[in-house]
């Protein structure tokens, strides 16, 4: 029987999930690619001994005695960061291996050169674990929507945003409080800023829309904001108002352009993205051809992210066997069809907002803070102002009608330089009525 060797780098959490589900499931593979998948050797410098039912596996602390197996056919990834794990894939490609990463930063960032390096040699790169962790996702976009113009792509892409603003809504805790129980349960790492402050969500969507639009883009052409100005207040408000708020990546395709978004957003309580909790994920996309496709699952933890590791390492596996590698493009796209694409500027976008003033309390407030925004155009929709908070000032809550992002920017400047209002306002993006679907 024909044999795949696989040679592992890292052996932390999803490096030992892949360890562990190709163990696991050794006979299902055999039995759908007819073919033995063997972990052979690991490298990793942190690991004094692997587990022993991987007995029959070298551990190594120099990852050139893996590039420089000839037998080991696919080189797995899995140490993340840029360095030097982008060293090490392309050492691999260099020596003919066929690669598979769950690192997203690095694909975002170094993807097209990684992609270009193994076409030369004519290897395969396997990324399926780099966004929505055992959501299959990346075979969706690539394979299963290929016959589809992507009209739009929108979701929930990082797991510990998502627990935080789920503890946040329905346990009342601050922000504070549910990033320290998101780390204590290993939600979130020592330093969390990439995933609270959007941009590991931000790397995913970078990958996404070069594969659904066939463009060439980086981490600087999404505009990016965070939850860590998000306090107990405005998901109090949210739920009156009928909304939850969730760390949303949003693109729509306008053609000749395309926008690239992160930022918290108020999502209607009916709508399916408001009923994600926990560290799920969901993804949804809208082709001219399918109309809407909602991928829902666990987006990060050792088991599905290496079982979706695992479905790269059967792809190349298969197309080994089968002598088809590169069948299908790593990006969909043939290599000479990406191309640079104008990203929709944020300033020229248009919808409605929730604004958050913290204001002295006293007369005329709320008929000066009304004026500046009628003076940029903007339409209040509705006003709550509650009763004093602390140290004299009130909260002024007010949502809009659809308004130009441009305007609105303008007008929270004057307003926040006004001396009645004591902090910076607080705006967060409504979900518009043509996306409730």
């Amino acid at each position: 029987m024909k044999e795949i060797k696989i040679g592992l780098i890292g052996f932390g959490t999803v490096g030992s999930g892949l360890a562990e589900v190709l163990l696991q499931q050794a006979e299902r593979l055999r039995r759908k690619t007819g073919a033995a998948i063997r972990l052979c050797r690991v490298a990793d410098l942190r690991t004094e001994a692997l587990p022993p039912q991987f007995s029959g596996v070298e551990l190594v602390r120099d990852a050139d005695l893996i590039f420089n197996d000839p037998e080991i056919d696919i080189v797995v990834e899995l140490i993340g960061g840029i360095e030097p794990a982008k060293t090490f894939i392309l050492k691999a490609i260099a020596q003919g291996k066929h690669v598979v990463t769950a690192n997203k930063a690095l694909i975002s960032q170094y993807g097209m050169e990684i992609f270009e390096a193994a076409a030369a040699k004519n290897v395969e790169v396997g990324f399926e674990a780099s966004v929505g962790g055992g959501i299959p996702v990346i075979k969706a976009l690539k394979e299963g929507l290929v016959a589809n113009k992507i009209l739009s792509i929108m979701g929930i892409m990082n797991g510990t945003a998502n627990y935080i603003l789920n503890k946040m809504t329905d346990f009342g805790m601050g922000f504070a409080e549910a990033l320290a129980e998101a780390q204590e349960k290993g939600f979130a790492e020592a330093d969390p800023t990439y995933d609270v402050e959007g941009i590991d969500t931000a790397h995913k969507l970078v990958i996404l829309m070069t594969m659904a639009y066939g463009m060439r883009m980086s981490l600087g052409d999404v505009s990016i904001e965070g939850i860590s100005q998000i306090e107990p207040i405005d998901i109090t408000f949210a739920r009156e108002l009928g909304y939850r708020i969730k760390l949303l990546a949003i693109s729509r395709n306008h053609g000749d352009s395309v926008e690239a978004r992160v930022h918290p957003t108020m999502v209607p309580e009916k709508h399916m993205l408001a009923n994600i909790g926990g560290a799920y994920n969901g993804i949804h996309f809208t082709g001219d051809m399918v109309e809407d496709i909602l991928l829902y699952g666990q987006g990060a933890g050792k088991m599905p992210t290496g079982s979706a590791v695992a479905a790269d390492v059967v792809d190349i596996a298969r197309n080994i066997l089968h002598q088809s590698v590169n069948r299908v493009p790593c990006l969909s796209y043939l290599p000479d069809e990406i191309r640079p694409r104008g990203i929709t500027p944020m300033d020229k976008l248009r919808g409605s907002y929730y604004f958050r003033m913290t204001a002295l309390d006293k007369p005329g407030v709320l008929s000066t803070i009304s004026g500046i925004l009628a003076k940029h155009n903007i339409s209040i929709e509705s006003v709550i102002q509650k009763g004093r908070e602390k140290k004299g000032t009130v909260p002024v809550v007010m949502r809009t009608y659809e308004a130009g992002e441009d305007a609105v920017r303008r007008a929270l400047a004057e307003i926040d330089a006004l001396e009645i209002c004591t902090d910076k306002t607080v705006k967060i993006r409504i979900m518009a009525e043509q996306e409730e679907w």
